[in-house]
């Protein structure tokens, strides 16, 4: 199922969280405040870039981080999957994060020429933190559910 930066998401864990834009003639702005519109305490901020369209990256989980998502360039289709539900959301929208938390699995794709995807992280970098294959991550999930 593909969707876009207007649906409903329903994967446990993740939701939109609606930057304002602040612009006229001269261009735009969007501020980004932990424990404003970002939900969590920023610790790391990071950037994917001249990635090619038919690249996969992310392919992973992670225990315990949260990240705040935006597309702050071009476009790039985004998987989220929570073991029970799987959907694909389209960024495209500077002024629109996807905001994912939990055993939720993470892909993208699709990456625009000008695609800058950023990324806002509640913890630095733990190699720990992190579910590198699709069937640990669903054993992770079914192991939570018992």
């Amino acid at each position: 199922m593909t969707l876009d930066s207007e649906s409903v998401l329903d994967v446990r864990g993740c939701d939109w969280v609606p930057l304002r834009a602040i612009g006229d003639e001269r261009g735009w702005l969007v501020s980004l405040e932990s424990g404003g519109n970002v939900p969590f305490v920023v610790q790391r901020v990071y950037y994917i870039f001249g990635t090619q369209a038919d690249i996969r990256r992310g392919l992973h989980a992670h225990w315990d981080l949260e990240q705040l998502v935006i597309c702050v360039s071009g476009s790039c289709r985004f998987v989220v999957d929570d073991g029970a539900r799987r959907q694909e959301v389209r960024l495209d929208d500077p002024a629109l994060g996807l905001h994912v938390r939990g055993v939720v699995w993470r892909e993208m794709y699709d990456f625009s020429p000008d695609c800058v995807l950023m990324v806002l992280a509640s913890q630095h970098y733990d190699e720990s933190d992190y579910i590198r294959d699709y069937p640990s991550f669903m054993a992770a999930v079914k192991g939570a559910e018992a």
